[in-house]
Order: C-alpha cells, then structure tokens, then sequence
C-alpha cells in the first residue's frame, strides 16, 4: 500500500497523527469504533440524498434539514447527489474506482449551472456547532469539479451544518487552482515520504490520553 490513492479525511487523518494513521490505515492492527455520532450522520446524508436525487420523503426525525435543503435545491442547474470523482497523477479527471486514480473524492451535492459556468459544492455536516469547521475539503472537491467540468470556471462551496442551519461559505476561481494545488501536493509529498521511509512519528495532542485508541503510543494515557 503506497500514500495514494488519496482523500481529505486520509490526509487530514495524517497530518493529525501519522502514527495514529499509520496504526489504522496502514497496519490495520487497530480499527476506529463506530460511534452513535457517526451513524447518525450517515443516516442524515442517506436521507438528504434520497430526497433531493429522488423526492423521497424525508423521515419525521430529519425535518429539520428540510429548509437548508430546500433552499439549496431552489438554485439553477443540475443537482447531482454524492458524486463520485476522481483524478489521476497528472491531475487528468479519471474514474472514482479507475486503476490510475490518484485522488478520490465523494461531494454530498453539486449543482451545476452551465450557463453562468458556476457550480455549488455542498458537504453536510451534523455537528450541533460551526467551530471546527474545516473548509479544506470544499477546495479540494473544487479542484476535482474544475477538473471534471472544464467549462466551469467559479465553484460556491458550503458547508451546511444542517443540526443548527448554518452555511460556511467559501468561493474558488478556475484560475487560482494552480496555487491551491501547491499546497496540496506539498502535504500529499509528505505523506508520501513517511511511506517511502516507513517513518510514523506521533503528533501529540489533548487528544493522546484519552481518545487515542493506539496504547502502545508512548503519549496515550493508559500507560
């Protein structure tokens, strides 16, 4: 297994702790549980992509997503619910599942408006505040757009935090994807050269000693 293909939640997990990656991505000899929160927002993205892609209902205990929802699927152009795309070294549009894909990534929702060459990129997010916001993955899933749909030239990406209705917005330009892949190829190279040397360091965070599934970690606080 090599540093590619590769993701956001994969290279954000590196960055975080490449010892902790290393453990559950590479090794495989500890696995993430499944917490309720997690199941929770699978459920939530099940439901948003049912309504939107084929009007289904959505169940009394999602409701609340119906608004926001609403007010996204209002806006012109083609809606296309968790779309697959990929891309290739060479940063060429390939197939999510392709034998040269490099990077792969899954949009909750993309609206395409041909006309006006512009695009909206939408992540549900079911956490019940905005501070954490990452907006990484909507530049990302950008780039991938840009790749993918060549005649666009200005994606809108959001973050819609569906528990407390908020939207964190963000606007990307064709013409700046040159610079934003600097700094992604710049964080995929270091993920690559760990692979290459077989080098983990652990990062340590408030997070070792009590969330950190890897015990062997000198940082954890079974210790």
């Amino acid at each position: 297994m090599g540093a590619s293909p590769w993701s956001f939640s994969r290279i954000k997990s590196f960055e975080q702790c490449p010892k902790k990656f290393y453990h559950l991505k590479v090794a495989k000899d500890y696995k993430e549980p499944e917490t309720e929160a997690m199941l929770y927002g699978t459920a939530v993205h099940l439901a948003a992509e049912e309504y939107v892609r084929d009007g289904k209902p959505l169940p009394p205990e999602y409701v609340y997503v119906k608004a926001p929802i609403d007010a996204l699927c209002a806006k012109k152009g083609e809606k296309l619910c968790e779309l697959e795309m990929g891309l290739t070294a060479d940063l060429e549009p390939c197939g999510f599942r392709d034998e040269e894909v490099w990077w792969r990534g899954i949009a909750d929702l993309v609206i395409l408006d041909k006309e006006s060459k512009t695009a909206w990129v939408i992540d549900y997010k079911t956490g019940k505040n905005t501070r954490y916001a990452d907006k990484g993955q909507l530049e990302l899933m950008a780039l991938a757009v840009f790749k993918h749909y060549p005649d666009i030239e200005t994606v809108k990406g959001g973050l819609l935090f569906v528990v407390c209705n908020e939207l964190i917005r963000d606007t990307y330009d064709s013409s700046s994807a040159g610079k934003m892949w600097e700094k992604w190829l710049a964080d995929y190279n270091r993920m690559e050269i760990a692979f290459d040397n077989d080098v983990w360091n652990a990062h340590q965070s408030g997070l070792c000693k009590r969330h950190c599934l890897v015990t062997e970690c000198v940082h954890n606080g079974r210790h």
